[in-house]
C-alpha cells in the first residue's frame, strides 16, 4: 500500500472522529461535560471504549511482536489474568469510595484522607506519569508512521508528532469526556475488527481454517502460557500474577485517566457493570492478540521475512506492519492502519484529557463551587488542555532526540515506577484509620522509595543472587511508600471517614 492511499485513510479517519466531536459539542462545552460527561454515560458504552484506551498502541504491535522471544511467547497472558483480578479489586473496593465521595478528580480522597501537600503529590505523581507513558505510547506508533509514511513525503518527524497531537486536541478540547465516549467506542470497533479481520487474512495466506488454526498456534514453538520453572526469571507465574494484580490497581484504580470514564456513569451499579463487562473483553482480546504474534511469525517463516532491523538491531514491534503493509494486500494493511491508528489515539486522547482534567481540578480547583462561575473559566481550560498537548510534543521529541532503546525503556519504566507511591499512599490512607501524616514530609517519602527501587532493581542479580524484578516490583514499591507513612505518622484527630 502506497504511502498516499495510507495518508489519505488517516485524514478519512480523523475527519469522521472531528465530525463526532462537533456533533457532541455542539449541545454543551462546559466544564461539566469536559470532565464528567454530565455524569449519564451508558455503561456499555464506556466498557466497550475502556478496551481501545487500556490496548495502547504499544499493545497492538509489541505483543504480538514478543511472542517470537522463546522466553517470553504467552507469557504475557499471565500478567493479563492478574490485570483482570486487579480490575474486579477495582471494582469492589476503589469505585464504591470514589461514588461515595462523588469525586471528579480521584486524588481529592488523599486531600481529604492525609492533607493539602499530599494531595498535590499525589496529582502531582500522575501528571509525571501520565505525560512520559502517553508520550512514549504515541512515540512507538509515530515513528511507524514516519518509517511506512511520511518519510515518503520528506516530513520531519517533529512535524509528523505535531500533526498527530494537533487532530488529537482539535477532537477532544472542546467536549472532553463526552466526546471521547463516544469516539473511544468507534476506535475500539475498528481496534477489534482488525484483531479479528487479521487472523483471518493470515490464516487465509497459510491455508488454515479456524480449527487448523487453533492447532497450529497451540503446537507451535510461540504458545507457551505458563512459566513455573525458574522463580528467578522475570517470566515466573506468580511474579507476573501479583504484578498484574497491583500494577493494574496502581496505574488503573489510582489512574485519573480510565477512573475518570468509570466516574461518569450515573451511579456504582452502572460503573461496576462497565468493570466485570469491560474484564470480560479485556481478558478475551489479548488472547487474540496473542494469537496474532504467533501466526505472525508462522507467516514469516513460510516466506522467508525476517524481522526488521533498525540501526542494525532486530525490531520486534516492526514486525507486524511490515507484514500487513507489505505482504497481506490492500485489505488486510488497511485494517491494520485502522486498528493500529484507533489502539494509539483511543489511549493518548484519553489521556491528554484526563491531564487537563486534572490539573484543572487539582491545582486550579475548577470543581469548587466558588471557581465555577468564575469569567473566562472555559478559556483557561483550553489553554491548559494546549499546555499538555504541547509538553507531549516536546517528550516525544526528547525521546527521539536520545535515540537510544534502551535509554526509552528506562524512562518508562522510571515512570512506572511513580504509581508505586500513589499505591503506598492510598493503602495507607484505606487501612490506617487511626492514623494521619506529617503532611510536609510525604513528597520526601514519595522521592526516596522508587529511587530506592530502582537501584534494587538495577542490582537485584548481585543483591538476591540473579533474582530478576518484573511488575512485581510495584509491590515493594508501595510497600517502601508505605512503611516511610507510618515512620512519619501520627495519631489521627476527629473522626476518619474514608
Amino acid at each position: 500500500m502506497s504511502p498516499t492511499t495510507i495518508l489519505i485513510i488517516i485524514v478519512v479517519y480523523f475527519g469522521l472522529l472531528l465530525l463526532i466531536s462537533n456533533m457532541v459539542s455542539k449541545k454543551s462545552s462546559d466544564n461539566d461535560t469536559f470532565f464528567k460527561a454530565n455524569k449519564n454515560s451508558k455503561w456499555y458504552l464506556v466498557a466497550f471504549g475502556m478496551i481501545g484506551t487500556a490496548l495502547s498502541g504499544v499493545t497492538f504491535i509489541s505483543v504480538p511482536g514478543e511472542v517470537g522471544n522463546p522466553d517470553l511467547q504467552f507469557k504475557y497472558f499471565q500478567f493479563v489474568l492478574g490485570n483482570a483480578i486487579g480490575f474486579l479489586i477495582i471494582a469492589k473496593v476503589l469505585l464504591p469510595l470514589y461514588y461515595r465521595m462523588n469525586l471528579t478528580s480521584i486524588y481529592s480522597y488523599i486531600e481529604q484522607r492525609l492533607g493539602v501537600i499530599s494531595y498535590k503529590t499525589a496529582a502531582s505523581i500522575f501528571l509525571i506519569s501520565r505525560t512520559i507513558g502517553s508520550a512514549f505510547r504515541l512515540y512507538l506508533v509515530v515513528i511507524v508512521l514516519q518509517r511506512y509514511v511520511f518519510d515518503a513525503f520528506q516530513v520531519p518527524f517533529a512535524l509528523t508528532v505535531l500533526i498527530s497531537l494537533g487532530l488529537i486536541f482539535a477532537y477532544t478540547y472542546r467536549g472532553g469526556l463526552k466526546t471521547i465516549i463516544i469516539t473511544d467506542t468507534l476506535q475500539t470497533f475498528f481496534l477489534v475488527a482488525s484483531v479479528f479481520l487479521t487472523i483471518i487474512f493470515i490464516c487465509n495466506s497459510l491455508d488454515f481454517g479456524a480449527f487448523q488454526a487453533f492447532e497450529a498456534v497451540k503446537q507451535s514453538n510461540y504458545s507457551k502460557v505458563f512459566f513455573f520453572e525458574d522463580y528467578l526469571k522475570g517470566n515466573y507465574f506468580w511474579k507476573q500474577i501479583l504484578g498484574g494484580i497491583f500494577v493494574t490497581i496502581a496505574m488503573v484504580g489510582l489512574d485519573q485517566d480510565l477512573m475518570q470514564k468509570n466516574l461518569s456513569c450515573a451511579n456504582i451499579g452502572e460503573a461496576q457493570k462497565n468493570m466485570f463487562t469491560f474484564t470480560g473483553i479485556f481478558v478475551i482480546i489479548n488472547i487474540f492478540f496473542l494469537s496474532v504474534g504467533s501466526l505472525l511469525y508462522m507467516f514469516a517463516e513460510k516466506n522467508g521475512i525476517q524481522v526488521p532491523m533498525v540501526d542494525g538491531v532486530a525490531r520486534t514491534d516492526f514486525l507486524f506492519p511490515e507484514i500487513a503493509l507489505k505482504s497481506l494486500g490492500i485489505v488486510p494493511a488497511v485494517v491494520f492502519l485502522l486498528g493500529l491508528t484507533a489502539a494509539t489515539f483511543a489511549t493518548t486522547d484519553s489521556a491528554l484529557t484526563a491531564l487537563t482534567t486534572s490539573f484543572c481540578v487539582d491545582f486550579l480547583g475548577m470543581d469548587k463551587t466558588e471557581n465555577q462561575n468564575k469569567p473566562n473559566i472555559v478559556k483557561t481550560r483550553h489553554m491548559v488542555h494546549i499546555g499538555f498537548s504541547f509538553l507531549m510534543f516536546l517528550v516525544i521529541v526528547i525521546f527521539n532526540a536520545v535515540n537510544d532503546a534502551s535509554v526509552v525503556k528506562m524512562i518508562f519504566k522510571i515512570a512506572s515506577y511513580t504509581y508505586g507511591p500513589l499505591l503506598g499512599l492510598y493503602t495507607f490512607g484505606l487501612f490506617m484509620k487511626s492514623k494521619t501524616v506529617k503532611d510536609n514530609l510525604v513528597p520526601l517519602i514519595c522521592v526516596i522509595s522508587p529511587t530506592i527501587c530502582f537501584f534494587i532493581s538495577k542490582y537485584s542479580a548481585e543483591l538476591f543472587g540473579d533474582y530478576v524484578f518484573d511488575n512485581e516490583l510495584i509491590i515493594v514499591n508501595g510497600l517502601i511508600t508505605f512503611i516511610g507513612l507510618w515512620l512519619i505518622s501520627k495519631p489521627a484527630t476527629g473522626n476518619t471517614r474514608y
